[in-house]
């Protein structure tokens, strides 16, 4: 019987140390942690979801793959229900930017650099990114990857060595510029495309309120289009 994970969640699984103590939160059907475990990578792996629903599915799947008994099940919201000391990798995927650094900044005691953040925005990582600096998060390293046609990204974080960062780093980081991934320029093009079509929509407004943020993308764009000269 094959685990039916997707390359996304592949992608985080394959950024987890080898032994690593993972806490899974917006677990839903279980497949990163189960993955984790059949794959001997993880030591142990704490499934969280706010819903009743995935926790059920997350538990029936863990039985199936035979994981169960080196996974505990929480019925919570964010990283309420994780000990600091039972865990070192911390795992978000598959949510908005906004609710992962939500969740984040509820869970004081991550700001520590034993903690290692796995992150995989849905929208917003442009927010994610920034916010992860202002709260002294640096991030280490990030990584693309396609599936189902679409492109997605994941973050690799931890406490210290942060700086703050310019609007085009808050969309494309150090560590992801200087990467040589393969996907590196569509990645680009894809930003580029969305940051005019931005600037375009609001000049084309009038509204007072959305001009006076108008130069914070054209800011990004003018630093994405110098960037992408680096590649």
């Amino acid at each position: 019987m094959k685990l039916p994970i997707c390359k996304r969640l592949r992608c985080c699984a394959e950024l987890v140390p080898q032994g690593a103590r993972v806490a899974d939160i917006g677990c839903d059907h279980g497949y990163l942690g189960i993955h984790l475990l059949l794959s001997g990578q993880a030591q142990s792996v704490h499934a969280c979801d706010l819903r009743k629903a995935p926790i059920h599915r997350a538990m029936e799947n863990a039985q199936r793959f035979g994981t169960a008994e080196k996974m505990r099940f929480s019925l919570a919201d964010g990283l309420d229900a994780i000990l600091p000391d039972e865990v070192d990798t911390i795992v978000c995927a598959g949510m908005g930017g906004d609710l992962i650094a939500q969740i984040l900044e509820h869970a004081p005691w991550l700001k520590n650099e034993k903690y290692l953040l796995i992150l995989q925005p849905q929208s917003s990582g442009n927010d994610l990114r920034r916010k992860l600096a202002q709260m002294g998060f640096g991030i280490e390293k990030e990584k693309l990857v396609e599936d189902g046609g679409f492109l997605y990204y994941v973050i690799c974080a931890r406490f210290g060595n942060a700086a703050a960062l310019t609007p085009g780093q808050q969309y494309l980081s150090e560590p992801l510029l200087h990467s040589g991934d393969r996907l590196l320029p569509r990645y680009v093009e894809r930003i580029k495309r969305a940051l005019t079509l931005t600037v375009e929509g609001i000049r084309k407004s009038g509204d007072p309120a959305d001009l006076a943020r108008c130069s914070y993308y054209e800011t990004a764009l003018r630093e994405i289009e110098e960037m992408e000269r680096q590649l």
